[in-house]
């Protein structure tokens, strides 16, 4: 159903959303550049005389590990964010950042220190997803409590589709450099300029940042004088338990989407489908860019119809948008910039979860609610499922859609979460008594 209380955002709404969007894009880009190089990484940093299969599988372990380090990192920042404001957490994820990645590098090669190089690259790789586990949470509760009445689900597609962007600027990074140097050039050096470019990309971000203002929600709260639970995580275990499982149920429909699009299709692309690097690339940045429109659309859907049918919607297009993906890539037929096109933009449920979640938690246990059960799913998922994938891709190449399918399902059964999730909530009450 439509919000007839619906306001046009404003031009400092559109400020605020476009730096917000920008700087997650940088954060992202620098988080998901590992996975577009897997190939060439699994070279440099194991033993030459692995098998190429362990290298690689070892490689998405690493990048697998970031998504393990989200939990904690997540929790500890979604704490600060919800009792001193969601600012200051906001700006210093994206600082957590940009070390890591400008290391990762400068770093020597298992050439240079053996064993070390894997060790070292894994806890960089730590940090980046502790920061990133504070990103996201923060950044959806930042524009949705920012968003005027009936534009939330908007600005949050517009979000998404900024965080998805960071994936496109990473394939198209990995398409310019598999097209400018050959394979031997990557492996010697060129492999490292991804990396190098990342760490000066997010302090471009800390700075954009320092123009946002504290939220609307988070200031009327202060300013009220509102209790706020010392430690609003426990708050959330004890109060809001009945949210948690449907919020993590539809964080595994959203990563499965960008597990499925952004991290092992570019891989199997090379690996199963014997594409090369810059082609599997340029397909890739095709669906990335079309998933960014898909999650705008779908962000504005939510404003049009709400956000149970917009999840319904989109649960039933995921897969099928998956399925004539992987139809064109197994029959060879052709046309998969197309089919990419089309899946990106039926995985629109990425812009589609973010409206829903920030309406189950209210406003002083929002960051933490969001971050609890965001992080800890995502982690979960995102870390195993990659390499389940690829794993199980010689067992069948319709894996993908079968995954994507019973994910779909799964969101299915979160329809009566989000109906209740369109209650009016505590943003609400303070726009309207501000």
């Amino acid at each position: 159903m439509t919000d007839s209380r619906s306001t046009p955002l404003t031009r400092t709404d559109y400020k605020t959303l476009g730096l917000a969007a920008l700087g997650g894009a940088l954060e992202i880009y620098d988080f998901i550049i590992f996975a577009f190089f897997a190939t060439t990484l699994s070279k440099l940093f194991f033993p030459p005389d692995m098998p190429e299969w362990l290298r690689l599988l070892q490689t998405f372990g690493i990048f697998a590990t970031g998504y393990l380090a989200r939990p904690l990192g997540g929790i500890l920042m979604a704490h600060f964010a919800d009792r001193l404001g969601r600012k200051r957490v906001f700006s210093l994820t994206i600082l957590m950042m940009a070390g890591p990645c400008l290391l990762i590098g400068l770093m020597p090669t298992y050439a240079d220190i053996g064993i070390l190089a894997p060790l070292v690259l894994l806890s960089l790789r730590i940090l980046q997803g502790a920061a990133v586990g504070g990103e996201v949470p923060s950044a959806w509760s930042f524009v949705a409590e920012h968003a005027p009445p009936g534009r939330r689900g908007y600005a949050l597609g517009v979000l998404q589709a900024g965080l998805t962007f960071g994936y496109l600027l990473g394939a198209l990074t990995a398409t310019f450099l598999a097209r400018v140097f050959t394979p031997q050039e990557m492996l010697d050096y060129a492999w490292r300029i991804p990396f190098l470019l990342g760490g000066p990309f997010c302090l471009l971000g800390v700075w954009l940042r320092r123009w946002l203002s504290e939220t609307p929600v988070f200031l009327a709260m202060r300013e009220r004088q509102t209790e706020r639970a010392s430690y609003p995580l426990a708050n959330v275990l004890r109060r809001h338990k009945g949210a948690l499982l449907p919020a993590a149920a539809l964080t595994c429909v959203l990563t499965s989407a960008v597990v499925v699009l952004v991290v092992v299709t570019p891989t199997l692309l090379q690996q199963r489908f014997g594409l090369h690097a810059d082609h599997a690339f340029a397909l890739s940045s095709v669906g990335i860019v079309f998933l960014n429109i898909g999650c705008v659309i779908a962000g504005h859907v939510c404003d049009r119809i709400g956000q149970r049918r917009s999840l319904l919607l989109y649960c039933l297009l995921l897969p099928i948008g998956i399925a004539a993906l992987y139809a064109d890539l197994i029959g060879n037929w052709g046309w998969t910039g197309l089919a990419y096109a089309f899946a990106g933009l039926c995985c629109g449920i990425v812009g589609v979860v973010p409206s829903i979640m920030v309406g189950m938690f209210p406003a002083d246990v929002r960051v933490s609610g969001i971050s609890f059960t965001y992080n800890i799913a995502y982690s979960a998922w995102a870390s195993v499922t990659p390499l389940l994938l690829i794993a199980a891709m010689p067992w069948s190449p319709w894996i993908c859609v079968l995954y994507c399918a019973l994910l779909a399902l799964a969101g299915l059964l979160c329809a009566g979460v989000a109906r209740r999730a369109q209650e009016p909530s505590l943003d609400e009450a303070l726009y309207q008594h501000g």
